[in-house]
């Protein structure tokens, strides 16, 4: 009988253009060292993004089957990729609808036994070996030639990794307690203490660290009693939360402002950066106001920073007249370009591109009809903004005003939820959400929602 092989598949496709050029990277990675073990990449021609994360995903299941071929029905693959399209349909829990997307997955499918292969879905931020093997094959194809192996540096740019960070190559996909073990062995060992403030269970037996500290406004507890994990504090001194760990220093407070409603909000139309820049109605300036108010009254915003477009650059003028700052615009901060979608309602938008609606739903690399911006890509700038800004304020209280795409991704982000998690998310005009900073990565939602200045 062959000796069982674990293995980690990190995967990643693109296409710029979608369809456009395209290519895909994979990497096969042993989960005992985190060393990678084989890379492979190939410019494919004109494809959409989908098309070549799943040719990434074949290619990275037969990478790793060649690498280990003794091992047989005995080989066990981890398939970590920040495609959630490809992750659920291969786990199957979405169906497989659009018709070039089928026989790949019957490829993917039919390179291993099912019961070989597990899924799990990371952040873009986590998938960086291979979206550099992705974007190496593209380079290489806009150059007119293939992508060779001895010329790549993707390794130098994947962000180093532990056997504490990888993920254990066993059980179903989404195990809650692989998960939750894996994440808290990470943040320990990042702080030196993984035996005393995290310790792993082994599989089966209850988690009952202690979590985050709750949002602001919720009784300590009620956010992990929902998620179903039991509290305990430990022995010794008790723990105050990781929000106000001393050692730390003072996070980078991010006030989230949406902007006051247009003519557009309550009609529920998209408007995004690529429509007509509606400015703000009688009822967004009294939003707007009620909003300086209430700033000025608390006293604790240092700085203000707005998406470019004229309802936030209103908005945030409002407030930084009472508060007098000045106000600094951040491209990154700007609302999605909803593309052709742009001042219809949802239901219009239905009626008129349903199957683009329904990809769009299903997977944040899709773009809206028309060349707009899918979630990911929003994400990236939206990431790369919050980066700036919590840099250059440190230990400061920042205003940013901005639109509902962007809070809900810094939300989002802060969390480590996924990105159907934008979708699940209530976020009225004018209203406020507060995520902390600190200095060693870690973010703290505070606040969301909240719209009791407006009452």
């Amino acid at each position: 009988m062959s000796a069982a092989r674990q293995v980690v598949v990190e995967a990643d496709g693109g296409s710029r253009g979608n369809p456009g050029p395209a290519g895909y990277g994979a990497v096969v990675i042993d989960p005992a060292t985190g060393e990678p073990l084989a890379e492979t990449a190939e410019y494919i021609g004109v494809a959409t993004n989908n098309v070549a994360e799943y040719r990434g995903l074949i290619a990275g299941l037969t990478a790793a089957k060649a690498l280990f071929p003794e091992a047989g029905d005995a080989l066990r693959v981890h398939v970590r990729m920040d495609s959630k399209l490809v992750v659920e349909q291969m786990s199957g829990r979405w169906k497989i609808k659009h018709p070039d997307m089928k026989p790949l997955a019957a490829r993917a499918a039919a390179v291993l036994p099912p019961s070989s292969v597990t899924y799990e879905w990371i952040p873009r931020a986590q998938n960086k070996h291979a979206d550099r093997l992705a974007n190496e094959a593209m380079d290489a194809g806009r150059d007119g030639r293939q992508w060779e192996a001895s010329a790549s540096t993707a390794v130098l740019d994947a962000p180093a990794r532990t056997p504490s960070t990888l993920p254990p190559v066993q059980g179903p996909p989404g195990d809650q307690v692989a998960g939750a073990a894996k994440a808290r062995a990470a943040l320990a060992a990042a702080r030196g203490a993984a035996d005393t403030l995290f310790p792993v269970p082994e599989p089966g037996v209850p988690d009952t660290t202690v979590p985050a500290a709750p949002v602001s406004g919720q009784p300590a507890g009620t956010a992990s009693e929902k998620a179903g994990v039991p509290q305990q504090q430990p022995s010794g001194t008790p723990q105050t939360g990781w929000s106000s760990a001393p050692d730390l220093g003072a996070p980078a407070t991010l006030v989230l402002l949406r902007h006051g409603e247009t003519a557009l909000t309550p009609e529920k139309r998209f408007s995004g950066s690529g429509g007509t820049d509606p400015e703000l109605s009688a009822t967004g300036r009294g939003q707007a106001e009620r909003a300086a108010e209430h700033f000025a009254a608390l006293g604790t915003v240092q700085e203000i920073v707005s998406s470019p477009l004229r309802r936030c650059r209103e908005t945030a003028a409002a407030v930084a007249g009472r508060l007098g700052l000045d106000v600094r615009i951040d491209e990154g901060l700007r609302e999605t370009d909803f593309g052709a979608w742009e001042g219809l309602t949802f239901g219009e938008v239905r009626e008129r591109y349903a199957d683009d609606l329904t990809a769009w739903l299903a997977s944040p690399d899709t773009a809206p009809t028309g060349g707009g911006e899918s979630f990911a890509e929003v994400a990236e700038r939206v990431a790369a903004a919050r980066d700036r800004i919590v840099a250059r304020y440190a230990g400061r209280t920042v205003l940013l005003v901005t639109h509902v795409t962007p809070i809900k991704t810094l939300v989002r982000l802060a969390l480590g939820a996924p990105p159907e998690a934008l979708f699940r998310m209530e976020l009225s005009a004018a209203s406020i959400s507060t995520v902390a900073h600190y200095g060693d990565g870690n973010a703290s939602v505070r606040l969301l929602n909240d719209t009791s200045h407006l009452r």
